[in-house]
């Protein structure tokens, strides 16, 4: 844990990494609160209803204990993969523990996916036991015959036929069970990549992964483990930010950590929950703070307890910084990685790191640089790769079943993101892209997120995304897709006075020559928008115009 500190190179000189020869992410977050403070609340998980339980520390180890036993009992064996398909709730901590007390590898997977995609998934995973509800049960059952491996089904919504009910498999099994005494480096968690830019990757990581994690964690809550502190995020506990940027960080510390499933974001819905359940500190993806901002008033009509809030997954940009900041009165302190390599860069107002426009600075226990195409470091003020130094005890073991993909990640002694950035004088990097997302037109190389951060700025935008169409003069013309605010006609002249407006803020060459205005972005579940599904559908328009 962190020792709070007002600057950034106390933090560093402070910080060392001390990881034991035996580490469970178990052990450190249910076992440790269980017994030394068991009445501690775990969980405050509120239905749709609006009634709500308290999970205490020693009810989530209990339960976290029988179903471990029901997995042994099952024949689940260590290294073993587990799915988990279910939404926001205890039932997804109390499945994670279970596996991760018996050690076994939890696979989360997003209650959201299609049919396809639940099926690669668990083929690719290889899992052999799947936790779900109702609705999952739907989806498994047109798959089914597709997943061989799946030998054992439970859902939290009752037993059936070929489908043990998760509630009575826990009342068969002893509350008692001995943690396995697993490595750090020993697998835990998989959790595959949005698929943002090709088909998703299975992200294979250690019991490492939750203390890896802490120091970014930490920072991006100004010291998470504050009295008082309780913690929420709408990011699904499916995806890395859901779980590692929030849940397991915060059951580690001993922050209460409230739950809610939301079958749609909702941002007013959002601000009377923060308010209702008295959250404190809040993990909200860039998306969600964008939608947020388009509710009026917040401060005024709700009564927020905020102390921090973190934000990661895309780009946040100036526009929704300076919004937040005016409006709350303290910045959101904005943070970066990957699956594969998460909170390594990162803000902490509290210790004077916060910089509009920037992702952070290196968390301490991680080193950062930007890279040239080989693989040297470049000075400041040039752009290049994102990488992080090898090895970094939250960096993933390795891409499932991909060995290539996993050699093609790292280069000498760094791994590198396929992130485009840029390291000021200060140390601040600002993010400019993905490389796959980078628009080259007429010689110069653009990154999205600039161009999306001036789109917000404009009064009728709600939502933005940018990518590159193909021109056979310019190579590709920037083209916006564009999400308006409620009472916003689209038109004509609406496109001129936004493109007018993004070339007066930006260049002549950065402006988007084309703007089509839609009802919604397609986004992963992770809150990130699919810019491939944008790209894909851009070069359809080129392939059968009647010119072309």
């Amino acid at each position: 844990m962190l020792q709070p500190a007002g600057d950034l190179d106390t933090l560093v000189h402070r910080f060392s990494w001390n990881l034991p020869a035996r580490y469970n992410i178990a052990a450190s977050t249910s076992d440790r609160w269980a017994r030394t403070d068991p009445g501690r609340l775990a969980i405050r998980h509120v239905y749709g209803d609006g009634t709500s339980e308290n999970w205490t520390h020693r009810c989530l180890n209990q339960a976290a204990n029988r179903f471990a036993n029901a997995l042994a009992a099952k024949g689940v064996c260590a290294g073993e993969r587990v799915a988990i398909l279910l939404p926001q709730g205890p039932a997804v901590a109390i499945a994670h523990l279970g596996i991760y007390k018996c050690g076994a590898v939890a696979v989360p997977l997003a209650s959201l996916f299609g049919l396809e995609a639940l099926k690669y998934r668990l083929v690719d995973s290889g899992a052999c036991a799947l936790v779900t509800d109702t609705s999952g049960l739907a989806k498994l059952g047109e798959i089914r015959q597709a997943v061989p491996a799946l030998n054992l089904v439970v859902s939290v919504d009752g037993g059936e036929t070929d489908v043990e009910g998760f509630a009575d498999l826990l009342e068969r099994a002893s509350d008692s069970f001995e943690t396995k005494p697993t490595a750090p480096g020993d697998p835990a968690l998989m959790i595959y990549t949005s698929g943002t830019t090709g088909q998703p990757k299975g992200v294979l990581h250690g019991h490492r992964v939750l203390p890896g994690h802490l120091p970014g964690i930490e920072m991006s809550q100004n010291f998470l483990g504050q009295p008082g502190d309780r913690l929420w995020t709408p990011a699904d506990w499916a995806w890395a930010g859901g779980l590692l940027n929030a849940l397991f960080p915060a059951l580690h510390l001993g922050v209460p950590v409230v739950s809610f499933a939301f079958k749609k974001f909702d941002p007013e819905q959002a601000f009377a929950l923060m308010a209702r359940e008295q959250v404190r500190n809040a993990f909200i993806p860039p998306t969600a703070l964008k939608m947020l901002r388009m509710v009026e008033r917040p401060v005024e009509r709700y009564a927020l307890d905020l102390r921090s809030v973190g934000s990661a997954g895309e780009s946040l940009g100036r526009e929704a910084y300076d919004w937040f900041a005016c409006e709350f009165g303290f910045p959101v302190n904005e943070f970066y990685g990957q699956t594969e390599c998460n909170a390594i860069l990162g803000s902490c107002a509290a210790a004077g790191v916060s910089k509009s426009g920037a992702i952070g600075k290196a968390i301490p226990g991680h080193e950062v640089a930007i890279l040239d195409p080989s693989g040297a470091v470049l000075p400041p003020e040039e752009p290049g790769q994102i990488a992080v130094r090898c090895p970094d005890p939250v960096m993933f073991l390795r891409y499932w079943n991909k060995p290539e993909a996993t050699l093609e990640k790292f280069a000498g002694d760094w791994m590198i993101t396929g992130d485009q950035g840029v390291m000021d004088d200060e140390g601040y990097v600002h993010f400019v892209g993905r490389d796959d997302d980078i628009i080259t037109s007429a010689s110069y190389r653009i990154g999205p997120g600039e161009i999306e951060d001036c789109l917000l700025m404009h009064p009728a935008v709600a939502l933005s995304a940018a990518i590159g169409k193909p021109d056979p003069v310019r190579t590709e013309v920037v083209k916006a897709y564009i999400v308006l605010k409620d009472g916003q006609a689209a038109g004509d002249n609406l496109k001129l006075d936004i493109q007018d407006f993004v070339r007066a803020r930006l260049s002549a060459h950065e402006y988007p020559r084309e703007i089509e205005f839609v009802t919604e972005l397609p986004m992963t579940t992770s809150g990130k928008v699919i810019r491939r599904t944008l790209r894909e559908k851009a070069r359809a328009e080129v392939e059968f115009s009647p010119s072309a």
